[in-house]
């Protein structure tokens, strides 16, 4: 006997019958009521898709409680001719159903083979069985935390095999870990480059406490700790995105975009489109200018600023879009 977490349900149906169902159209069960929740099997005789013509023959399951996800197990069986279940047109899922949701296979048989296999006097008969998982604790995952195992590696230098000069400082660094990180690293350090035979390479253009923040957030995919981005944070910001812009890292480039954004101001907003311009930020670029129109008193600020006299110099071009959104 069943417990009551449990339902089986049999759908007989005739053959020549289910030719004139529409496809779309379901045969139901009854309501059932397993492990507390309401469910109903849906068949589609001819399909539950437009696209798949006719077809096949469609099985599923509906979760009719509103108030709760539940696991559920359903299983559908085609039966054989001599009574038996089939072996070869069977199919089972374990799933979390939502309230109202449903979920089954769209392809459960082609008619075709209903009709040649499993067709006796006219009918064929396909057995479903529902089952409610109670009290399933589920599987604890934790998060992941190659991040902080690649940050040891970074801070122990095991196994490094190659090494960053920057104004006199060191960095050692693992070449497999940055190629896989940066394709301006993969050319340099895997490619036909000199550097790609070079134990130590010395960069320019960079300064130590960038570099060093760049190559942590390369290991970890971590945002910076706020230790990390000194006494003018927005400052550390920029010169992040100028350098995730020179080594082709997409997520750290918005991630100081989203950063800037968050602390943008009257007093801010001239220098961060100026680096938005300068290292093909286009996200942030947008917001900036849109800030510039917020409103009269703002704008006469803005406009006013340092930062504002130097955008006009280094990119007069720009003055034409903030024109357009200030209204000429």
């Amino acid at each position: 006997m069943l417990d009551s977490c449990s339902f089986t349900h049999q759908f007989k149906l005739n053959f020549l019958e289910t030719e004139k169902v529409a496809i779309g159209q379901s045969v139901t069960s009854e309501d059932i009521f397993a492990g507390g929740h309401l469910w109903t099997l849906l068949c589609y005789p001819r399909g539950s898709r437009t696209e798949d013509n006719g077809v096949y023959l469609s099985m599923a399951l509906q979760h009719q409680t509103k108030s709760e996800s539940v696991k559920a197990i359903f299983e559908a069986i085609v039966m054989d001719k001599d009574g038996t279940l089939s072996s070869s047109h069977k199919n089972k899922f374990v799933k979390v159903l939502a309230p109202g949701s449903n979920w089954g296979w769209p392809r459960f048989v082609e008619r075709s083979v209903l009709e040649s296999l499993y067709v006796t006097n006219g009918s064929f008969i396909i057995v479903c069985g529902v089952k409610v998982v109670v009290g399933d604790d589920p599987i604890e995952v934790p998060p992941s935390d190659i991040g902080s195992h690649l940050g040891l590696l970074l801070d122990c230098a095991e196994g490094s095999d190659v090494s960053f000069v920057v104004d006199g400082k060191k960095f050692p660094a693992h070449r497999n870990v940055l190629a896989a990180r940066s394709p301006v690293f993969k050319a340099q350090l895997m490619g036909s480059m000199a550097d790609a035979n070079m134990s130590s390479i010395t960069l320019h253009d960079i300064v130590p406490a960038t570099f060093k923040v760049m190559l942590r957030f390369m290991y970890t995919d971590a945002c910076p700790e706020e230790s990390e981005l000194g006494d003018y944070p927005d400052e550390m910001f920029r010169h992040l995105l100028a350098a995730a812009d020179r080594f082709a890292l997409d997520r750290l480039k918005l991630l100081c975009a989203s950063k800037l954004w968050d602390n943008i101001s009257v007093d801010t907003v001239a220098a961060t489109l100026i680096c938005a311009e300068t290292y093909n930020c286009p996200q942030l670029k947008k917001k900036c200018i849109d800030f510039f129109g917020e409103g009269k008193d703002f704008k006469t600020k803005a406009l006013l600023t340092e930062g504002f006299a130097q955008l006009v110099q280094n990119f007069p071009s720009i003055l034409d879009e903030l024109r357009q959104k200030l209204g000429g």
